[in-house]
């Protein structure tokens, strides 16, 4: 008789748990994944692909608004806010539906409800215990609200992703990816946006000229951004309204509040503490090594329940590593260096590698810089324009660093986000020839470092 009832209980039916629950069984190993929401985790339900989706939508704004540059003669047009938001829903039922298909076709078993570690080998659902010689914990994060008074006035990307009906005016609290990119979406919509932010820009952690490119155009469409502010409390009105007071005494009036300052591991309840699970005292993370393994020998860990790099690609690669080490005999690491990243904010933004921040502590660094009108914009009369940034080490004149702010910006780097991974010189990009006329060709065709800052 087996010791375990399974080799594999995964706790979490996201993109890294479904990715290593599906390889392991595959490999033999009985397993069993345990979801409490629904199956396809943050990305598939309430992040990536909801989010993207309703950005599709509010492009078509622009793309009318461009169109009679282009000869087109647009009538009047509105959105259907409830229908956009409906197809959006329809497709995400699809896409679970392919999760649990997966899941089933790989002979993977679903239990839903919560889980919660009764011991190192043992999960409790629903009144089930269920053993197991390998946990995998993979439950991801949740969004932050502050403990303010007012705070349940407001709404996170949860709720924002479902809203009955579309805010004239909306304070968006944060400037990270998710505030930047909601800004982005509600304002091409046609709502009034307002960023509240604690320091003195967006996207902390970003390229500095990114970082104020990008904040240049959100504020040319008209996003008011307030700097250095902090919500002090947020009260509803008997319309409905919400106001929203600063620190600073400042009253903000609108329709909607929304939080998008930070996610926290989604550790809390389930019992890892207990099993002697170390977790970070700050945050709550998972505490795993390179091999996604807790202090617990039966123990794992991956995706933003680690809070190492919380991106979905990254947490199925840290899935696929993990069930190739332990049922395939196939050791293997997740490699987080040079991963590339993008902000679905209008303009997009595209990045791999080294910010230039980081590249000059490092040692000297050649900087390449471009900015232009994109041709699309020449005839609609947008004034829109499009940045691009190269990093190279000046000694090796390998690239470290590529940047973008513009249109398509995401595509665009993945691309070089190859070169950069498997250090390309400036030399290589010089030799290559150029699609034209596009605007990835710009890449291949700088020329001119940017002069060194000079030394104060």
């Amino acid at each position: 008789m087996a010791a375990f009832e399974y080799d594999l209980v995964t706790l979490g039916a996201g993109s890294g748990g479904v990715r290593a629950s599906r390889l392991a069984s595959g490999y033999g190993a009985r397993v069993a994944v345990i979801e409490e929401s629904r199956v396809g985790g943050t990305c598939v339900v309430r992040g990536c692909v909801p989010k993207k989706l309703l950005i599709y939508g509010a492009e078509f704004a622009r793309s009318f608004q461009d169109a009679c540059g282009y000869g087109w003669a647009v009538g009047d047009v509105h959105l259907d806010w409830p229908a956009l938001v409906a197809s959006k829903n329809r497709e995400l039922d699809r896409l679970e539906a392919v999760y649990r298909n997966t899941l089933k076709s790989n002979h993977v078993e679903l239990v839903e409800g919560r889980g919660r570690l009764v011991d190192p080998h043992t999960v409790e659902v629903n009144g089930r215990r269920m053993t197991a010689q390998r946990i995998l914990v993979a439950v991801g994060g949740w969004p932050v609200l502050p403990d303010i008074p007012g705070v349940e006035h407001a709404i996170t990307s949860n709720e924002a992703l479902d809203l009955p009906r579309l805010p004239d005016s909306i304070v968006i609290v944060g400037g990270g990816f998710i505030a930047v990119e909601f800004a982005g979406l509600f304002r091409a919509l046609g709502c009034a946006v307002t960023l509240v932010i604690r320091a003195d820009n967006i996207l902390r952690g970003f390229d500095q000229d990114i970082r104020e490119h990008l904040v240049a155009e959100l504020e040319h469409q008209g996003i008011a951004i307030c700097r250095k502010s902090q919500v002090q409390s947020i009260r509803c009105e008997k319309d409905g309204r919400r106001m929203v007071t600063l620190q600073d005494g400042r009253i903000l009036a609108c329709e909607q509040v929304m939080y998008a300052t930070g996610r926290a591991p989604n550790t809390a309840g389930l019992g890892l503490e207990e099993a002697g699970v170390a977790l970070d005292p700050r945050t709550g993370a998972v505490q795993v090594d390179a091999w996604s393994r807790t202090n617990v020998s039966s123990i794992w860990a991956v995706g933003d329940v680690t809070n190492r790099i919380n991106l979905t690609p990254v947490a199925i690669r840290e899935g696929a590593c993990f069930a190739e080490t332990e049922f395939n005999n196939n050791p293997m690491t997740p490699d987080h260096a040079n991963v590339a990243s993008a902000v679905f904010s209008q303009p997009a933004v595209g990045m791999v590698g080294l910010t230039e921040e980081q590249a000059r502590a490092r040692g000297p660094v050649d900087v390449y810089v471009t900015r232009f009108r994109p041709m699309k914009n020449t005839l609609s009369g947008r004034e829109e324009r499009t940045m691009m940034k190269l990093l190279v080490d000046r000694a090796t004149q390998v690239v470290i660093g590529a940047h973008m702010v513009g249109p398509d910006a995401p595509e665009i780097i993945q691309g070089l986000a190859i070169a950069v991974k498997a250090s390309l010189t400036k030399k290589d990009f010089d030799a290559t020839v150029g699609i034209h006329p596009t605007a990835a060709e710009e890449f291949v065709t700088l020329r001119t470092p940017r002069p060194d800052p000079v030394s104060v």
